[in-house]
């Protein structure tokens, strides 16, 4: 009896686990709509994307909303957190396209290295600045962030046409026509896009992520 009890409770976690996997699975990655804001009607965001496409997008009350200004190397300093869309060089260097620098609230956030959709083969590390110093190709960075259990280090080389800016925090009334945004959405099982958070240009910066 209680070989036959102990074999219900195994089956029973296995089922749970594989059940929790699979809907882990189902789980679409969020997806980024770049573009500028031509429309909003109350909740509903109309974006012409940057391809040309027209994508509606709904965006919920508790979106999180993040201002992006222009910046210079200048307020990129050690220990600042930043992250840097890149392409990585036969070297193993990053050459940086844009270096977007976080917020101290901000820190730790989706801290490592990872593909990224820019643009092919493009890259997004973030990560806290260990060293700083000027290079041939422009200034170079040292960086490092936590991988699993251990710490990485990623060079990388900011040329002098990277796009720099900084996050600041940002507010739902901010999203108005002609706002140019980056917006991470999940896509619905309706096909319909809701926003996860929104990045929004300031002062007539175009977030370059």
């Amino acid at each position: 009896m209680k070989h036959m009890i102990w074999r219900a409770v195994i089956t029973s976690c296995v089922l749970t686990l594989a059940g929790t996997a699979l809907a882990q699975q189902a789980a679409p990655a969020p997806m980024r709509v770049r573009g500028q804001i031509e429309k909003v009607d109350g909740n509903t965001l109309t974006v012409k994307a940057r391809d040309g496409a027209t994508m509606a997008v709904n965006v919920p009350d508790s979106v999180r909303v993040t201002g992006v200004v222009k910046a210079s190397l200048a307020d990129i300093k050690p220990n600042s957190y930043i992250g840097v869309t890149a392409m990585p060089q036969p070297d193993g260097s990053q050459k940086a396209i844009a270096v977007h620098i976080f917020t101290e609230a901000q820190r730790g956030a989706g801290e490592g290295h990872r593909p990224w959709d820019l643009r092919p083969g493009s890259t997004m590390t973030n990560a806290a600045v260990e060293t700083t110093a000027t290079g041939v190709d422009g200034q170079v960075l040292t960086v490092k962030y936590k991988s699993a259990d251990k710490t990485e280090e990623k060079k990388v080389v900011v040329p002098p046409d990277a796009a720099i800016v900084a996050f600041q925090p940002g507010e739902k009334s901010e999203l108005k026509s002609g706002a140019q945004v980056i917006i991470s959405v999940q896509k619905q099982a309706d096909g319909t896009l809701t926003a996860v958070s929104v990045n929004v240009g300031r002062d007539g910066v175009t977030p370059p992520m």
